[in-house]
């Protein structure tokens, strides 16, 4: 347990922190599931629309700092390269 009184404090803002991130992430895991999903069945409107959420989902957890902003760019790559191999 935390000793001093910056201490204590530093211990709230990392739950708050952590509270925050988990609920971004789980927001980013969603939106690439459904994209799959949506690359999988073929559906050209469903997908672009998928893509497109996916993309804004991944972009906005690397502006915040949940994810690292070539790790985003690596996974919206790599679903923009799925999507275009099954057109």
């Amino acid at each position: 347990m935390a000793n001093t009184k910056s201490a204590e404090k530093r211990h709230r803002q990392s739950l708050k922190r952590r509270a925050r991130n988990v609920t971004v992430r789980t927001n980013v895991k969603e939106a690439v599931k459904a994209a799959r999903e949506a690359i999988a069945t073929k559906d050209p409107a469903k997908k672009t629309d998928s893509l497109k959420a996916a993309s804004k989902s991944l972009n906005k957890a690397a502006s915040k700092g949940v994810l690292h902003k070539r790790t985003a760019a690596r996974r919206i790559s790599r679903l923009a390269k799925a999507a275009a191999k099954q057109a």
